[in-house]
């Protein structure tokens, strides 16, 4: 799928230009990475998708020291973190800011928005809950989300260091993609996998502690560093391929 046409079907869907020139920059982004599993595939899911209005406008609620709270207010999630992320890089914290974002999905690739925070020399985590898919390695209901987890750490020589890891084997992504079976999702790590079960029901829970409204929700903590430790650590490794590089 070229640009064109995934701007052409976004358009059709409702989407503004500038909002569908973002989501666009979103899938493609992923392609690229090859992330396929949040890619180009998402745009046929986001065509199937209910529940979310193209022409909403996400809402910052509370805005406090150190804190803020973002409704998306029925906009598609990756666009209400789009916005929490250029707020935040429009006026950063003067030393740190945790960003609670409710009723925020989709969230796509979390390593596009915490990489635009690094870009923009910031510090950032970000986690988000979608449906709940990931049972306990020994069986039972689903307890948790896949409970995908992006660090990003910015750095002087232009290429931040962005890890981005789901808590489970393969991602709904890869289901939707279809690169994998539904019955794949479970935590990975094998006979270790009770340590990424453990992971995404922390993640889970942090979430829906924090979110003041039932439904899938994002937090995200934003700071100011005080060092720069990214150069040493490329020169350590000798230019092995570290998270987040091309």
């Amino acid at each position: 799928m070229d640009a064109e046409e995934g701007l052409r079907r976004l358009r059709a869907l409702g989407f503004g230009e500038a909002d569908a020139a973002e989501l666009w920059a979103h899938f493609d982004e992923a392609e690229r990475r090859g992330k396929r599993s949040h890619g180009h595939a998402r745009l046929p899911w986001l065509e199937r998708l209910d529940g979310f209005d193209p022409a909403a406008e996400p809402v910052l609620v509370e805005d406090e020291a150190g804190f803020q709270r973002w409704h998306g207010n029925g906009a598609v999630g990756y666009l209400t973190l789009a916005r929490a992320v250029g707020h935040q890089l429009a006026d950063p914290p003067g030393h740190a800011r945790l960003v609670v974002c409710d009723r925020a999905f989709p969230t796509g690739m979390l390593g596009h928005h915490t990489r635009r925070l690094a870009l923009g020399g910031l510090v950032a985590l970000l986690t988000a809950t979608s449906p709940r898919r990931l049972g306990h390695p020994q069986g039972g209901p689903k307890l948790a989300s896949t409970s995908p987890l992006s660090v990003a750490v910015p750095s002087s020589g232009g290429d931040p260091v962005v890890a981005d890891v789901s808590m489970a084997a393969v991602t709904w992504g890869d289901v939707v993609a279809g690169l994998a079976s539904e019955e794949q999702l479970v935590p990975f790590g094998g006979d270790q996998a009770h340590k990424a079960f453990a992971l995404a029901v922390a993640l889970q829970l942090l979430v829906d502690a924090l979110v003041r409204e039932p439904g899938h929700g994002a937090v995200l903590l934003v700071a100011r560093p005080e060092a720069d430790p990214v150069p040493a650590l490329r020169r350590l490794a000798g230019g092995v391929r570290l998270p987040g590089d091309a």
